[in-house]
Formats: C-alpha cells, structure tokens, sequence
C-alpha cells in the first residue's frame, strides 16, 4: 500500500475508534470488523473506495453522536 494511503487509513481508522466508542458498541466491533477484512487490501483504486466509505461511514457516525449529545 502506498504511504500516504497507509496514512490516510491509519488516521480515518482511529477518527472512527473513536466516534465508533461514543456511539455503540455494535457499531465499534462493525468498524473493527471492516478494518480486519480489508487490512490486506493494497490495490490504490480499492483502498480509495474504501477510504471514501469509511469517510462516509464517520460522517454518519458524528452525525448521529451529534444527535445523542443534543438530547441529553
């Protein structure tokens, strides 16, 4: 995998640990899982795609923290 890439999913990795642990615990062990079945993953165009969904995946995630937060 390339550097940067590598990089870039360290960091959207643990952003997500720590919005995953806010939220649930399903939605933790759901992240853990994803990590796991693609760690191996070393094609640019696949680790993009998978960059972009576990981008998306966060923003749902602080959205729906964002929500919690606001009514309690």
């Amino acid at each position: 995998m390339v550097a940067s890439l590598r990089s870039q999913v360290l960091s959207l990795y643990r952003l997500l640990m720590k919005e995953t642990y806010k939220k649930s615990r399903y939605a933790l062990r759901r992240t853990i899982k994803q990590a796991k079945a693609n760690r191996s993953v070393e094609d640019p165009k696949t680790v993009e795609q998978l960059l972009n969904q576990g981008r998306d995946n966060l923003d749902i995630n602080q959205r729906q923290v964002d929500g919690l937060t606001r009514h309690n």
